[in-house]
Order: C-alpha cells, then sequence, then structure tokens
C-alpha cells in the first residue's frame, strides 16, 4: 500500500513532502518508480482484476428466469427425471458459453482499441521522461503545462501563473490559481491552494508537482463510483432498456397464463412449471446483450481500420445517427498549417520591429504552442536576438493574450500580443510608422479600420504591444496596463482543396455542419463562402450572450455560424440544438473543448488533441480529416442496422412463439415442445445470429440518421409475430388433422417447422429490400444453412430419443415445406406493405 495515505499532505513544505515519500528534487530511479508501480499497482480505479473471465461467464446466468430454471431443473433431478435435467443444463451452459465467448472476445477487442489512444503526462525520472498515467506512481515528479491533465494527487513544488479548471470537485466555474507554500491542516478542498488534484487540468501556465496519492486513494478516486454510476444513458442504452422491459412483461403474462391453462386442462404440475419457465427464457432474447456487445466491437474494429478509435462503445449509434456536427474551422475545415502573411505598422507598412517583437514573444514563451505560436518561430526575423526570458503571463481565455519579458544588458522590456481589442483595451499610447510615441487618441480608428480591412479577407488578425520595463522587477498581470501599440499581425489558414466535396457528402447522410470558432465574424464569414456557403446565417459570441434560451431555441438551428464565441458558450450552443431535437457531435482538439465535449451526444477529438480534449471525448479520430468523420458515421450507422436486425428477428419470432404456445395449450393434450425442445429450439436459432454483426447493410440503412425507435419495433413484433403464430397453427392443423399426429410426431414436426422458418425468416427481415435483392453475409447464410441440416438430420440421431424426437414419413417434410415457402411468401408480401404505411 502506498506509504503516508493519511497524511495531510497540504500541511508539508516541499522538503518534507520529498522525504515523506522518499525521494529527490531529481525524481525517482526507474528500479523505484518500477517497485513502487509493483507495490501499489497501476494508477486507475479499478486495481488488479482478477477471475475477469469466470465473472464473466457467471454473469450469462444472471438473468431471473435462467435462474429458476436451473432451480426448477434440480428439482425435476431430486424427483427422478435425470435426463431431462442433464439435457436442460446442458442446453444453458452451452448458451451460457457462447455468450461469455462472444463478450469477452469483444471486451478483449474494444481494450486493445483504446490502448491505441493513451493519454500521457511527463515526468521527472533523473531526465524527463512521458509515460502513460496509468504508470505513475507515488513520489513522481510532474511537469505540467497549458492542456495537460492532472494524473494524480499532487504537492505543487513550484509554478509560474497556474491556473487549473477544478470545477468536478469544487463546482468552481472558472480557472483557480495555485501557489507552492503550506496550507491549513482543516482547509477545505478548495482551499488546498498548492494541491493538484486527479482529474482536473491545466488551463494555463506551467509548473512542477510531486505526486502524493495514485489510483483509488486520490479525492478523485473516492468519488469515481458514484461519478460513473451517474454517467448519463446513451439514446441507444435507453432504448435497449425500454425494449427489454417490454419484453419481459409480455413474455411474463403470457408464460403465466400458459401455466394456469396447463395446470387447469389437469397437465402435470412440474412438467407445466418446467414448460413455462423453458418457455420464459425461450422467448426472451437472452443473447442480446451479447449480440449487442459484438455488434457494437466489430463495428468498432472496422472503425478503427478507417483511423476512428471508439473509447466508448455505446457511443457508435450516436455517431451513426448524428444529424448535426459542430465543429472548430482550424485544422478541420482549414488545412491547419497556419502561416506568416505579413507584420504591419498602423498605417499598413511591412514592420521589421513587428516581425520581431511577435518572434521573440513566440519563440521564448514556454507555455502552449499553438499553430499561431509555431508560425511566428518559422519567421526568424534579421534582427541579431540577445534577449532572455526574464518572465512569463501565459495565455488564458479571459485576456486572451500572452505577455512575455526580456532583457539584454540594455533593454528590459514586456511584450504582449493577443486579440486585437484586447491589446488596445490595456494600450494608452501607440508608436506611429516614423517611430514616434504618441497618444492612442484617434489612431484608435485607424487601426480599427486596418483591422475590418485584413478581417475581411479572410485573415487572422492579432495585436502586439511593449512596455519598456524600468526598475528591472518582474512583469505582473496587473502591470498589462499603459502599453505602447507596435502594430498588427496577419496569418492565414486556407481551406483543404476537398472540403467543399465532403461538406456534401455529410449533407448526403443528413448531417448538417454548424462552425463554432473564436474567430471575429468577418474571418469566419469570409472562410464559409470560400466553401460553398452562398449566404450563410451567422450568430456571434455577443449575440448569444443578448439572447434568451427561448429565443435561441428558434434561432440556433437556422444558424450556420457561431463566430467570436467565447468557450462556455459552445456548451450552451450544444444543449440548445439537443433541445431542439437534434443528435449533436461536436469535434474538439483544446483546452477549452472539454466542457463540449461532453456536453454533445458524441464528443469527437483527434489524437492531436491536448490530453483534456482526449480524456473527454468518446471517439478520437486518428487523422484530423472529415473524410475519415463521414466513413465513421457510416460505420456507426452499419453497426446500428445489424443491431437492429436482432432486435427484429427476436421479437417478431418470440412474440409469434408466444400465441403458438398459448394457443396449442388449449387444445393439446400434451404439452406442444417439452421444455428441453423450446430451449434447444432457441439456442439453435440464435447461433446464426451471432454473425449478424458481419452481414452486409443495404445503401438505405446508411443514407440517412436512424434513432432508435420503440414504438415502431411494437408494431414489427405485432404484425410479423402473428404473421409467424398463423403459420404455426396451420402447422399444428396438418400434423393433427392429416397425419394424425402424436405427442412425439407433433412436437418433432413443430420443432423442424419452426427452427428452419426461423432461420430463413433471418433472410427475409434482414432487410427492406426484397429477399432476392438484398443479399446476406456469408457467414449468416453459411450459419443458417448449417442450422437447417442439424435439424434435418437430428431425429435420426442417437440423440433423438434423449431430446424426445422421432423420425417424420418422408411426406410430411413435403408439407412442412409448402408451409415454409408459403410464410417466407407472406413474409416478403407483408414486409412490404409495412414498411409502405409505418415507416414514412
Amino acid at each position: 500500500m502506498q506509504q503516508s495515505l493519511n497524511l495531510s499532505f497540504w500541511t508539508l513544505t516541499k522538503e518534507a513532502a520529498l522525504k515523506t515519500v522518499d525521494c529527490t528534487e531529481n525524481g525517482l530511479t526507474e528500479q523505484e518508480a518500477a517497485e513502487r508501480l509493483e507495490r501499489d499497482g497501476p494508477n486507475t480505479f479499478q486495481g488488479r482484476q482478477q477471475g475477469t473471465g469466470f465473472v464473466l461467464f457467471l454473469q450469462q446466468l444472471k438473468s431471473p428466469l435462467t435462474l429458476l430454471l436451473i432451480a426448477a431443473a434440480f428439482l425435476s433431478l431430486a424427483l427422478g427425471d435425470a435426463t431431462d435435467s442433464y439435457i436442460i443444463f446442458t442446453i444453458i451452459i452451452i448458451s451460457s458459453l457462447l455468450g461469455y465467448w462472444q463478450e469477452k472476445g469483444a471486451a478483449d477487442a474494444v481494450q486493445q482499441l483504446i490502448k491505441m489512444v493513451k493519454t500521457t503526462c511527463t515526468v521527472l525520472r533523473q531526465r524527463q521522461k512521458e509515460i502513460t498515467i496509468d504508470q505513475v506512481v507515488q513520489g513522481d515528479i510532474i511537469l505540467l503545462s497549458a492542456g495537460a491533465i492532472i494524473p494524480a494527487d499532487c504537492l505543487l513544488l513550484s509554478c509560474k501563473e497556474l491556473y487549473v479548471d477544478e470545477a468536478a470537485f469544487t463546482g468552481e466555474t472558472f480557472p483557480v490559481e495555485k501557489t507552492p507554500g503550506v496550507v491549513s491542516e482543516n482547509a477545505r478542498l478548495a482551499e488546498r491552494t498548492n494541491c493538484l488534484f486527479m482529474g482536473a487540468h491545466v488551463i494555463s501556465g506551467k509548473g512542477t508537482a510531486l505526486v502524493m496519492k495514485t489510483g483509488k486513494q486520490t479525492e478523485f478516486g473516492k468519488i469515481s463510483a458514484s461519478l460513473h454510476g451517474k454517467a448519463p444513458e446513451t439514446d441507444f442504452e435507453k432504448g435497449i432498456r425500454k425494449f427489454g422491459y417490454l419484453l419481459m412483461e409480455i413474455t411474463l403474462l403470457l408464460v403465466f397464463i400458459i401455466f394456469a391453462i396447463n395446470v387447469f386442462l389437469h397437465k402435470p404440475v412440474l412438467d407445466s412449471f418446467l414448460f413455462s419457465l423453458a418457455l420464459a427464457v425461450g422467448l426472451t432474447p437472452q443473447l442480446l446483450p451479447a449480440i449487442i456487445s459484438v455488434n457494437l466491437a466489430t463495428g468498432a474494429r472496422r472503425m478503427a481500420a478507417k483511423k476512428v478509435i471508439v473509447k466508448k462503445l455505446s457511443s457508435i449509434e450516436n455517431f451513426g445517427s448524428m444529424t448535426i456536427l459542430c465543429s472548430d474551422k482550424t485544422g478541420t475545415l482549414t488545412e491547419g498549417k497556419v502561416t506568416l502573411k505579413d507584420c504591419i505598422d498602423i498605417e499598413g507598412n511591412p514592420s521589421d520591429k513587428v516581425q520581431f517583437y511577435g518572434w521573440l514573444n513566440a519563440s521564448l514563451q514556454q507555455g502552449f504552442h499553438n499553430p499561431i505560436d509555431n508560425a511566428l518561430c518559422e519567421n526568424n526575423p534579421a534582427h541579431e536576438n540577445d534577449f532572455i526570458l526574464q518572465t512569463e503571463i501565459p495565455y488564458d481565455f479571459i485576456r486572451k493574450r500572452l505577455t512575455i519579458q526580456v532583457h539584454n544588458g540594455k533593454e528590459n522590456i514586456a511584450i504582449t500580443k493577443g486579440a486585437l481589442e484586447e491589446i488596445l483595451h490595456i494600450c494608452d499610447r501607440v508608436q506611429t510608422a516614423d517611430g514616434k510615441i504618441d497618444s492612442i487618441g484617434t489612431a484608435t480608428e485607424k487601426i480599427s479600420a486596418l483591422y475590418q480591412q485584413e478581417s475581411a479577407k479572410g485573415l487572422r488578425v492579432l495585436g502586439i504591444a511593449y512596455k519598456d520595463i524600468t526598475d528591472g522587477s518582474d512583469f505582473t498581470r496587473e502591470q498589462e496596463s499603459a502599453m505602447i501599440f507596435l502594430g498588427i499581425i496577419t496569418l492565414f489558414d486556407p481551406p483543404k482543396k476537398e472540403i467543399f466535396n465532403t461538406i456534401n457528402n455529410l449533407k448526403s447522410l443528413g448531417v448538417s455542419l454548424k462552425i463554432i470558432t473564436g474567430d471575429n465574424q468577418l474571418v469566419a464569414a469570409s472562410l464559409v463562402k470560400q466553401i460553398g456557403y452562398t449566404n450563410p446565417v451567422l450568430l456571434t459570441g455577443d449575440d448569444l450572450r443578448k439572447m434568451s434560451n427561448g429565443a435561441l431555441l428558434h434561432r440556433i438551428p437556422l444558424t450556420d455560424v457561431f463566430a467570436e464565441v467565447e468557450p462556455n458558450q459552445k456548451e450552451r450552443i450544444i444543449a440548445m440544438l439537443k433541445k431542439a431535437g437534434h443528435v449533436v457531435g461536436f469535434l474538439g482538439d483544446g483546452i477549452n473543448d472539454a466542457a463540449a465535449l461532453h456536453a454533445a451526444d458524441v464528443g469527437i477529438s483527434v489524437d492531436t488533441a491536448v490530453d483534456v480534449a482526449k480524456e473527454a471525448a468518446d471517439i478520437i479520430l486518428m487523422d484530423r480529416d472529415l473524410n475519415v468523420l463521414t466513413s465513421g458515421i457510416k460505420e456507426g450507422r452499419y453497426t446500428f442496422a445489424n443491431t437492429m436486425k436482432y432486435i427484429f428477428m427476436a421479437t417478431s419470432a418470440n412474440f409469434g412463439n408466444m400465441f403458438s404456445m398459448a394457443g396449442a395449450s388449449l387444445f393439446l393434450p400434451f404439452l406442444p415442445l417439452l421444455p428441453k425442445q423450446i430451449l434447444l429450439t432457441n439456442l439453435l436459432t440464435d447461433l446464426p445470429e451471432m454473425t449478424i454483426a458481419t452481414d452486409l447493410v443495404d445503401k438505405e440503412n446508411i443514407a440517412k440518421p436512424r434513432r432508435w425507435n420503440i414504438g415502431f419495433i411494437k408494431k414489427f413484433m405485432l404484425v410479423f409475430g402473428l404473421l409467424s403464430s398463423v403459420f404455426d397453427y396451420l402447422t399444428f392443423y396438418i400434423l393433427l388433422h392429416l397425419f394424425n399426429a402424436g405427442e412425439k410426431t407433433f412436437q418433432t414436426g413443430w420443432f423442424t417447422e419452426s427452427v428452419i422458418s426461423a432461420a430463413l425468416i433471418v433472410l427475409v427481415v434482414r432487410t427492406r429490400l426484397s429477399f432476392f435483392k438484398s443479399r446476406p453475409g456469408k457467414p449468416l447464410l453459411a450459419a443458417n444453412i448449417f442450422i437447417i441440416a442439424v435439424v434435418l438430420l437430428l431425429p435420426f440421431t442417437p440423440l433423438a430419443s434423449l431430446l424426445g424426437f422421432t423420425m417424420l414419413p418422408l411426406v410430411t417434410y413435403g408439407w412442412l415445406l409448402l408451409v415454409i415457402v408459403a410464410y417466407i411468401v407472406a413474409a416478403e408480401l407483408t414486409k412490404k406493405w409495412f414498411y409502405k404505411k409505418f415507416d414514412r
């Protein structure tokens, strides 16, 4: 166990903390880290999992109906009916093993995919090293910068303007400033300004911190169980749950009625009880969880092949049913390669000084380097540089600027660059084209006109200002005032060449693209016109602030571009779009995108994103390209379509069998099927459907978003269930009146017709098209042919007597074939009518 777990480490000095965790300022050695990892386990909440395979197998038996059936089989065994009991046990174990095998394979596949997207941190282990977060141990020294996730509970050792978002713990919306030092033992969580908590993330600044607690011992670990418990259901999960309740209620009601009828007709009570329980198990789609898991995991693997990694399986359905995608423009609609265009003074003339100061600011700052900084760094000015960084005030989303203080022995200056309005706000003087310093006065209008002119060209415009420091002391945030405005820097990021076709592809899939950007409205409008929007509807962050939720709810679906948006407004935009009935995806990669990624139905990020964005996302794109996204959307719909196929197959067959069993119980002097035969029917009909994840999907199912529709499923279950029942009763008539079938002949005949028709009807209900126009996947077709062969051969094997079957006259197979063919034809005609009437 970790040392000093109960210690209030926020009360320790730096020296005492290092001594407590037995670490030096150079960090741990690799050997020490390995020993602590072995001692404490990985830095996760799960710890070491033992026997997960056995637990997963037991979960296949957790259904109350299955447990009740096992208990009844034991009772039957105690009363001397050993053969039937063993057969029931065998079928239950085989079904459970199949479910276990499918779910285990799905779970393993997903874990392998998640390993492809690792969240890392930088530690000091005698030297700087990047490791995955689960490898962090007590005593590690963490190096932090903007965008980094706090990997464990830490004591802050040193920092520079470090601001952290820890809203998950304190509820504080705004970033919290952190400082080293000692805090009172009784300090509340929010008052521990020298602590960093696992799960929080750095908004701006940099620092070093000492890991004191990891995994379950952290504050986040203590509350993780409750956080996981409150995770909102996806639309798909909610639909599955409601569907399960519906089917269970109908099944239990009819099973109770069937049991009562059999007892009333003086049939053996134990046989009737076993029959009713077996019917309940047989009519409940037991393999639904396994088949859903397999479908989603198969879809995740296919998506991974197209460079789309799924972190949360249930998000695949939302990905496929997405109707609106919200995205920033940089790197998604544009090339993502920001290029410096001009460095100009207030008259619009090229200025070496503006370029030099911009380069100094970008190249010497130690925080998070964004594409703008990289563009400035690539354009080295002609000036000789002997400046040394003295201090820095990192960029944050409130000030929207970054300041550095540099000196070279002769000069000591502070240089600030950032959003033009924010730079003008802190300037009271301006440097003219000839180098004179004047009051800013009317120059503000000239600068604003220049800003409008350059923005209208689609250029990103930054302001740059400076201030001479006379006393040589460190420049502070409070001193960002009375500065000298020097000039502006313009940058451009051209649209991607293929973006016009990509947007059209999204539209053809029923997905609208909405652009959310912090850029000014002139830049945003210029870009969207370049990519094909003729008359884009635009809202600014200022417009959003002034609008009520009611007004915004009306305007927001009609808006194409949201410009000059504050980070906290992204979440409001997404919430309003969801309220308007849309399934919303959000593509983001920045420090300020975490809340929006959480709020969206499906959060999408990229592998090059900051850690906090990758951690918040459900889906990670390995390539920041909307064409990759369209492939992922298609795969999501592919997966959803195949999942719904099993729902339609299971509900129609099961509902029909319930009616058939109920009716047969009224007029038969024996059970229509023995309990073991019902379970075998269920097993054989479910086996082919395990291959449904590999089935081919019609283009119609991919063309537009589709969502869970439980009303539609109810109608499908009723119509096709009753149709199945009609042909069951026709089979009963043929067996009883044409062949005077006894108990074993009747049961063998109905078992044969039931399983073969179920295998073939799969090929009908799997598609909206004609049976002949939609080709099934090879594994599905092969599995169904195999099951039909097994059913036909079973009465001729030694197993027949154990299962209660007998050989049928050859002519009986002819009549059963006629019934099955008639059923398939009727199902085709009914399907055409059903989709025309109900799927509008």
